[in-house]
Order: structure tokens, then C-alpha cells, then sequence
């Protein structure tokens, strides 16, 4: 015999049901400012291939911005962002190889230890953020683990 649900029972498994939905929307979401290229329909395939957790241990979190992605904790996060102005030629320029591909990149260390890697010769540029609390645990060798999203937007040129 089939039992019909009580009201009591009804309202427990809604009050448990908007108790998970609760707390999935309490997921840490980073803050982010967006490049002012965001819109490039170029940057959609970039980031739907980045990859969801970076350096082995970090998580890829949401943010608030579109064309970008962090993977760490709020406040300590690794930082990605799609279109930003492409940057010119630079000594700071870097040729990456990985297994899933060569990236060039203009690498800049500001005096706080944090690390700015900005694509070179693609456009749109990305541009990677790496804060010395991530550093401090991490080698930045894991910026090439996003060659195979950022060899979505072809190269027009090369590190000289």
C-alpha cells in the first residue's frame, strides 16, 4: 500500500533541499576584474579547455568576471584572465614548452613576489597572476599546463 507524504515530511525534505542549495551557493567565488577585451569571442574556447585544477592541488574556483578563472583559495588564488592588450616585444620574453604545447610568454616579478605571465604574439593576450602566497608552495613551472587552452588563439608571432 502506497503511503502518501505527509505534510511534515514534505516540508522536511524542502527545508533540506534549500539547506544543499544553500550551501552550494556559499562556494567560494573569487573576485575578478575582467579585461576590457572579454567579449573576444576568441577567449571562449580558451576557457573552456582550462584545466580544472592547477599545480596538482588547486582547485579551480568561480569568479565574478567574464574571460576569467583562479584556482586556489580566495585572497590567494592563482588569477586568469582573457583579453588583455597584447603586449609588445619584450627582453622579459619566455618560450614555455610543454607536452600539450609552446606558449611565449612576457614574464614580469614585481617586488612583492607576485608573478604576471602575459601570452605573447596572441590576440587576444591572456594573462596569468600567480600571488607569493601560491609561490611560496609552488613552483610556477604550472604555467604550462595552460598551453593546450591558450594554444587555442593561433600565435602571429614569437619571442626573439
Amino acid at each position: 500500500m502506497l503511503r502518501r507524504p505527509t505534510s511534515r515530511r514534505v516540508a522536511t525534505a524542502s527545508l533540506a533541499a534549500l539547506a544543499v542549495a544553500g550551501l552550494a551557493a556559499c562556494a567560494p567565488s573569487i573576485g575578478a576584474v575582467p579585461a576590457d577585451d572579454a567579449a573576444n569571442p576568441a577567449c571562449a574556447p580558451v576557457m573552456l579547455a582550462l584545466p580544472e585544477t592547477l599545480a596538482g592541488d588547486l582547485p579551480q574556483r568561480d569568479t565574478n568576471a567574464q574571460a576569467t578563472t583562479a584556482w586556489g583559495d580566495p585572497g590567494a588564488a592563482v588569477t586568469l584572465r582573457c583579453g588583455v592588450t597584447p603586449p609588445g616585444p619584450s627582453p622579459d620574453c619566455q618560450r614555455v614548452e610543454s607536452p600539450t604545447g609552446t606558449v611565449d610568454w612576457i614574464v614580469e616579478a614585481s617586488d612583492d613576489g607576485t608573478w604576471r605571465f602575459t601570452t605573447y604574439g596572441r590576440e587576444p593576450a591572456v594573462e596569468v597572476v600567480v600571488p607569493p602566497a601560491v609561490t611560496a608552495g609552488h613552483s610556477t613551472s604550472f604555467i604550462g599546463d595552460l598551453a593546450q587552452a591558450v594554444g587555442n588563439v593561433e600565435p602571429t608571432a614569437e619571442c626573439t
